[in-house]
């Protein structure tokens, strides 16, 4: 029986530390393929590059593992790899990850770990980000390898509903082992920004946005809750925006 094909991306980076951990997980499982960002894309969002050159290389950063680092978003890498590297070959799954911290709530709207994923969805193709929530760059890994091959074997034999991304977030590494796994809503939390007024050395000004991560959230059914109280949290993620709720209010009130 063929092995699955499982395409792996991310955005800290083809030499991240995530990356390398997830890689060595999915080897295990199926057939890798790698194609990832050149350097750090945290943040980007669902970003595409439109109207400038893009690049890729093969890279043997991960031995006999096939790699490329490309000069674009994860979004880039992951259309790169359809059109280009896989050409004809369908993925089983894509993965992006690890990253290097939390993606939990409103976060998935400007993560690039979750953009590769969502990316995937896009395409018709079963996909999952991975996330730790540990920013510290010597994060440890040790622990997510169980959580995280149970998820993509759960994934690879059940299939998951079409246009699904599934957003997963794993606990820092704590004195006690992880509780399990929750099948979780994205919690009602946002980010609520400063931006810090400075000035370069010859005077002109810039800003440094900072801010604070604030959870309104009560529930315990949700992402946040679950990485708080020490489990896994899992949350399918849609790509179709659209607030189908109001489209009945709006066709009563509007005069259009």
């Amino acid at each position: 029986m063929a092995k699955p094909l499982i395409l792996v991306s991310n955005d800290d980076g083809i030499s991240s530390k995530g990356i390398r951990t997830l890689i060595d997980i999915m080897k295990e499982i199926g057939e890798v393929v790698v194609v990832a960002p050149d350097g750090p894309q945290s943040g980007m969002g669902h970003a595409i590059t439109v109207g400038n050159t893009l690049r890729l290389e093969e890279t043997d950063i991960f031995g006999d593992i096939k790699a490329y680092e490309c000069s674009g978003t994860p979004a880039d890498c992951v259309k790169i790899a359809k059109h280009f590297v896989l050409k004809n070959r369908i993925p089983d799954l894509v993965v992006s990850g690890i990253n290097h911290g939390s993606n939990t709530s409103i976060s998935v709207l400007y993560s690039g770990t979750m953009s590769a994923a969502i990316e995937g969805a896009l395409e018709g193709y079963p996909a999952i980000g991975f996330s730790l929530c540990d920013y510290s760059s010597d994060a440890d890994f040790s622990h997510v390898k169980s959580y995280i091959r149970k998820i993509v074997m759960n994934t690879l034999e059940k299939g998951l509903p079409s246009g699904v991304a599934l957003n997963v977030n794993i606990p820092p590494k704590r004195n006690e082992n992880i509780k399990g796994i929750k099948i979780c809503r994205q919690a009602n939390a946002k980010w609520h920004e400063d931006f810090d007024q400075r000035y370069d050395p010859n005077g002109r000004r810039y800003f440094w946005m900072a801010g604070n991560f604030v959870n309104h959230d009560k529930g315990e059914d949700n992402d946040e809750w679950a990485i708080g109280n020490n489990y896994v949290s899992v949350v399918p993620c849609q790509y179709d925006l659209t607030a189908h709720h109001a489209m009945a209010q709006l066709n009563k009130e509007w005069d259009i």
